[in-house]
């Protein structure tokens, strides 16, 4: 079968929970697929797409000169979008350049099925005419925003996030609507767009981790735990990670080393932005881009994911569960994911609570060790990438069968 993916944002290096999620499910459907990859993303040194990958029989790649982040440039262009109704975290993308090459690929090349990954590359797809067409949504964009809304202090931020979020909102109905089939990756995402989508078009995929890339003694070498060490990965320049770590600095890590003083919190991940670096101290480090973040999974105590905004589901709880890490989670940081708290994880309410859990665990390493082995023993289990993309072929093969009910 002929596929097309069409992804903003890139695809390579996997260096992020979409990009992990969407390269591993790509890996497992081009065993038995002709894969084209068309993807658009800002331009940058060291661009990883132009060397393709014996994945795809096509890659189309289009740079695209977007302004640096957090410049006033990109401030001018969000509050141009934002004013005009517009949602910034897809028009950003949309350079005449996209649309032009686009359309050159439709008209040399013909597709049984298009994958729209993430509602980012929708306004470019054509969804009233064949081929049929999957909506692969891994976030209720939204929602990111309406709950980063919640814990915003900036009037001006506070501002650009109600915006943004009503401006998502009136996307993702529109083209959850549109679509033949949608996926959504938790069932709390599912239920978000249940009253606009016939509940026929419309399932989870489950997430999924490489099982083997991570598991417990993997790395070459003994990598000795480091008492009293916790650590946070993820990449640093989205917002409710960015959120989480300040969030963990200011309000929990003080409540841990007033009975621990040795703690140390590492927050391993790519561009952290200057109010992240501005964290680093001899309890703090901040390590921006890793090549590997195995070795920070294997040495730290346990794993800690204080988010408090952000929708879909965290692959880096899964990565640190295959380790055979301990893990503590806010509630919304673990949302979606098919865990149980006591039993491969461990969920807290608040700071306080959150700071109890951690330092119980740390002087605790006969109970850290229990929750590893059933974390890793879940997903070893039944959440591997093999898996998910059998689902994900399944559901191919539904859409392209027969006609699927719109409402």
């Amino acid at each position: 079968m002929k596929l097309l993916w069409v992804k903003a944002g890139g695809l390579l290096p996997p260096d992020t929970g979409g990009k992990i999620r969407s390269f591993n499910i790509l890996k497992q459907l081009a065993h038995k697929h002709d894969i084209t990859l068309f993807t658009f993303y800002p331009e940058h040194p060291h661009d990883l797409h132009p060397a393709g990958s014996d994945m795809f029989s096509e890659l189309i790649c289009v740079p695209l000169p977007l302004p640096p982040r957090r410049s006033l440039a990109e401030y001018a262009r969000y509050a141009r979008m934002l004013m005009a109704g517009r949602p910034f975290t897809i028009d950003k993308y949309f350079y005449p350049e996209v649309r032009r090459r686009y359309a050159a690929l439709l008209q040399s090349s013909e597709f049984d099925l298009i994958v729209c990954d993430f509602l980012v590359p929708a306004p470019l797809i054509d969804w009233k005419t064949p081929p049929p067409k999957i909506l692969f949504t891994h976030n209720v964009e939204a929602e990111v925003w309406a709950r980063h809304y919640k814990f915003a202090s900036n009037p001006l931020v506070k501002l650009a996030c109600w915006l943004e979020s009503r401006a998502l909102q009136r996307a993702e109905r529109r083209y959850v609507q549109l679509a033949d089939y949608v996926l959504t990756v938790s069932e709390n995402n599912r239920a978000s767009f249940a009253p606009y989508v016939d509940p026929r078009r419309i399932s989870v995929i489950p997430t999924g981790v490489d099982t083997e890339y991570f598991q417990p003694g993997v790395l070459s070498g003994p990598v000795p735990e480091q008492p009293d060490t916790m650590v946070f990965t993820g990449s640093m320049d989205w917002m409710p990670n960015e959120d989480g770590v300040a969030y963990f600095v200011a309000k929990i890590l003080p409540l841990i080393r007033a009975q621990i003083p040795e703690a140390v919190f590492w927050a391993v991940g790519r561009q952290p932005p200057r109010r992240l670096q501005a964290l680093a101290s001899d309890s703090v480090v901040v390590t921006g881009a890793v090549e590997d973040i195995r070795p920070y999974l294997a040495k730290a105590a346990l794993c800690v994911v204080p988010l408090r905004s952000g929708s879909g589901t965290r692959i880096k709880i899964f990565e640190a569960m295959a380790m055979g890490k301990a893990v503590v989670s806010t509630s919304l940081g673990a949302e979606g994911l098919p865990v149980r708290h006591g039993e491969n994880i461990i969920l807290a309410a608040d700071p306080a609570d959150f700071a109890r859990q951690v330092v119980d665990l740390l002087r605790d390493p006969a109970r850290r060790q229990r929750l590893g082995h059933a974390a890793r023993q879940l997903v070893e289990e039944s959440y591997g990438w093999p898996a998910v993309g059998a689902y994900f072929e399944g559901i191919i093969e539904s859409c392209t069968s027969g006609p699927v009910g719109k409402l």
